[in-house]
């Protein structure tokens, strides 16, 4: 008996060391596995640039016609834009490439990723992780290179997600369609109203990734509700994107991230606050410029409960800003405080990428009577 235990024990520890061996997967932070398409397919998987077999892409899984491209100059005279790394994958008509993500179950996370369109049509990309699914126009180029920058925002319903680009247009030239050169991925964590300020995530420092060799921004799309916003807190309910901008790349008001209202009445950020009907309160915030050659007269408008401001504001472009502040009285126990900008403005530098003033730092306080 006194061999036995031994060799029950180690046999026991054993038995727990391979089951202790396979933990749950960890979910994924940053970029995706082959998220930059670096990862070629094998010669055997691949005809001339279109992909024929649904796993020829490393990591991914593709249905329909897809592209494995270099970015550049074509054959046929047309020009990839590919800037973030040499290669992209281009989503024909109705067809799809998808990954599947661990992820935490519960948790709010933004997919940041390169996309531009290949042909002057009118083109959408869909980004779904089911059940949530949205359509993003690519019509409107914010930046000149063709290096727009995207985030989508979903929350996991389980501990693993599929994520799936979709281009669900049929066009009749074969050659058109989106154009994705990077995928990364990042958890949000959601910050709360204090006593110090009802805004939530007021200085925009919660938000998504940044592709590590972007310089321009993360354009957050139109129509993204508050719950499962890539900038927490807030709804991006406007007709176009506004950009989420950073401090390494960009002048910020405060703190390292900031939003550019880049589509003037067409950009716009809105948060809705809990308030007491009748109460007084007191909005601030910060308007400047992000020092990228945006230049000229702006105005910001800010609108809560029935009061608005314009402020007006003149860019030089050298990164300048100014704090400004407005009371309003609350008529019911939600306020609705929204921004946009009058104008629209391109770049001095290039007199095409989109772009506009900044807000930072918005709080709502009760106001001092």
């Amino acid at each position: 008996m006194a061999k036995f235990v031994p060799i029950l024990l180690a046999f026991s520890l054993a038995y727990t060391c391979v089951f202790a061996a396979a933990p749950p997967p960890t979910p994924t932070e940053g970029l995706l596995p082959n998220g930059n398409f670096e990862e070629p397919p094998k010669s055997s998987n691949i005809k001339g640039k279109v992909l024929i077999d649904k796993n020829a892409l490393p990591k991914w899984e593709i249905s329909g016609r897809v592209e494995y491209t270099q970015g550049g100059p074509q054959p046929d005279g047309m020009y990839i834009p590919v800037a973030h790394g040499l290669h992209a994958v281009k989503i024909g008509n109705e067809a799809t490439i998808s990954q599947t993500i661990p992820v935490k179950a519960g948790s709010l996370y933004a997919i940041t990723f390169g996309a531009s369109r290949t042909c002057a049509q009118e083109q959408v990309l869909r980004v779904s992780v089911p059940p949530q699914s949205g359509d993003l126009p690519l019509k409107t180029l914010y930046c000149a290179d063709g290096g727009d920058v995207y985030a989508y925002g979903f929350r996991a319903n389980s501990s693993s997600v599929r994520l799936t680009f979709q281009n669900p247009g049929v066009k009749e030239d074969p050659n058109c369609g989106p154009i994705i050169d990077a995928v990364a991925i990042k958890e949000l964590h959601p910050p709360r109203p204090t006593p110090h300020n009802l805004v939530k995530n007021g200085g925009f420092e919660e938000g998504p990734r940044l592709l590590v060799n972007s310089s321009n921004g993360v354009l957050l799309p139109p129509q993204q509700q508050d719950l499962t916003s890539p900038l927490p807190g807030w709804i991006i309910e406007s007709l176009k994107a506004v950009k989420f901008i950073d401090s390494m790349h960009y002048k910020v008001p405060h703190g390292h991230s900031a939003v550019e209202l880049v589509a003037g009445r067409e950009s716009a950020v809105t948060q809705i606050l809990r308030t007491i009907p009748n109460k007084l309160y007191t909005l601030t915030f910060a308007v400047g410029d992000s020092k990228d050659w945006c230049l000229g007269d702006m105005v910001v408008e800010a609108f809560a409960a029935k009061e608005n401001l314009k402020v007006p504001f003149k860019s030089e472009g050298k990164g300048k800003w100014k704090t400004v502040s407005m009371k309003f009285k609350a008529i019911s126990s939600r306020t609705r405080v929204s921004f946009h900008s009058s104008y629209y403005h391109t770049r001095a530098d290039d007199t095409v990428s989109l772009c506009g003033p900044v807000i930072d730092e918005v709080r709502v306080l009760s106001a001092r009577t």
